[in-house]
């Protein structure tokens, strides 16, 4: 296992170690895994889940469940950059995973996968659930809080106890990100984007985050957290309610592109269609959209160039609960060129006429995400699942 390493973060010292805290509380559930560095560059977590584990130690804060802190790429935390070889949030699919087991010579990043991969492995046998999974980041951009998820009834719920901005179905523009394959299983799974990099209010945020998500787990009282009101106000501060976007667009930076965003946006900024947004090889890159601007990239490391989303309506999110909770997505396969996937029973497979005519919105009211193209055809993934044994 990874060695405990020492760093200077936002003016402090802190040890960074594989489990940074692990609390068995007075009952055997819930369970809530806290990630934070899965990115090495992105420091906030870390300070945060130190500060929170420090203050339920000394304060003798009374739990209910268990609650587990990880530290993320460790090799690439004491380097401060974003990863060395691979990135540690794309390669998370069952594929890849398989692979930790064909061999022992792994790289860097995989040698980091296998040893979070075991430890969440281990606490699924050992601990009860619910599990609640939260992975901690910052953005290279200027930006408010927000919540990105699958689009899972579970996880909106989860989710709904938070007033910040919800970004949903963003696993469907990466590939292999670590709480989607966390959702596979059916777990309540969240990402929680706090801040710029290295802003001290990333870390205030992630600390005031973390206790929210404590109670809303129902492992921890109001009542018991000092500084509960100040907490619940300082993320308040950005939106009086909570308000669900989807991302319309992705710019994804190829191979050797020399990419460069025009200075100065932020998340959530308004943008006009014909706006000038970025440089592609000294071409310029225009919006096609009036919309807003979501994690405009401003680092080194990283494909993803910007995306671009919109607000969803309170119609459709209702009406997509509805139609889920009746089970309506069980008619899909009635319709002409949409097929189950005998080897996946929570794919369906869809010829390219079909998909043309039925809009990948309209998989998404029903529950599903778009996955692949293949052989021209569209694979969906049912989003709400049964919780199943982890692999």
């Amino acid at each position: 296992m990874s060695k405990q390493i020492e760093i200077q973060s936002f003016n402090e010292k802190i040890i960074v170690k594989r489990v940074i805290g692990n609390i068995s509380g007075t009952k055997e559930s819930p369970t809530v895994i806290a990630i934070g560095g899965i990115h090495g560059n992105e420091r906030a977590g870390l300070n945060a889940l130190s500060q929170v584990f420090n203050n339920i130690e000394k304060e003798n804060i009374p739990f209910k469940g268990n609650f587990y802190g990880i530290a993320g790429n460790i090799n690439a935390i004491l380097k401060n950059i974003r990863f060395k070889n691979v990135d540690l949030n794309r390669i998370w699919t069952k594929q890849e995973v398989q692979k930790l087991y064909n061999g022992y010579d792994l790289e860097v990043e995989y040698q980091e996968q296998y040893e979070i991969y075991i430890i969440i492995r281990d606490i699924l046998k050992w601990e009860k659930g619910p599990f609640y999974f939260i992975d901690l980041h910052t953005t290279s951009a200027d930006t408010q809080p927000f919540i990105t998820i699958s689009d899972s009834l579970n996880n909106r719920k989860f989710s709904s106890n938070f007033t910040i901005p919800t970004i949903l179905g963003i696993e469907e523009f990466l590939d292999g990100p670590l709480l989607t394959y966390i959702n596979e299983f059916g777990h309540i799974a969240l990402g929680f984007e706090a801040g710029q990099h290295d802003k001290k209010e990333s870390v205030d945020n992630t600390v005031a985050f973390l206790w929210l998500a404590l109670v809303a787990a129902k492992c921890v009282k109001k009542k018991e957290i000092k500084n509960y009101s100040f907490y619940k106000k300082s993320l308040s501060f950005f939106n009086e309610q909570q308000e669900f976007y989807k991302i319309d667009y992705k710019y994804t930076i190829k191979p050797l592109e020399r990419f460069k965003m025009v200075d100065g946006y932020k998340n959530f900024q308004e943008i006009d269609k014909n706006e000038l947004l970025a440089f592609s090889n000294g071409k310029e890159i225009y919006s096609s959209y009036k919309a807003k601007i979501f994690m405009p990239l401003y680092q080194q490391k990283g494909d993803d160039g910007f995306f671009i989303i919109s607000k969803i309506s309170k119609f459709w999110l209702k009406a997509s609960r509805i139609l889920r909770k009746l089970k309506f997505h069980n008619l899909l396969t009635l319709l002409p060129g949409v097929d189950a996937d005998l080897a996946n029973k929570h794919t369906l497979i869809v010829n390219q006429k079909t998909a043309k005519f039925l809009a990948t919105d309209i998989f998404h009211l029903f529950g599903y995400r778009k996955k692949i193209i293949e052989k021209d055809k569209f694979y969906f993934i049912k989003r709400d699942r049964k919780v199943s044994e982890f692999l």
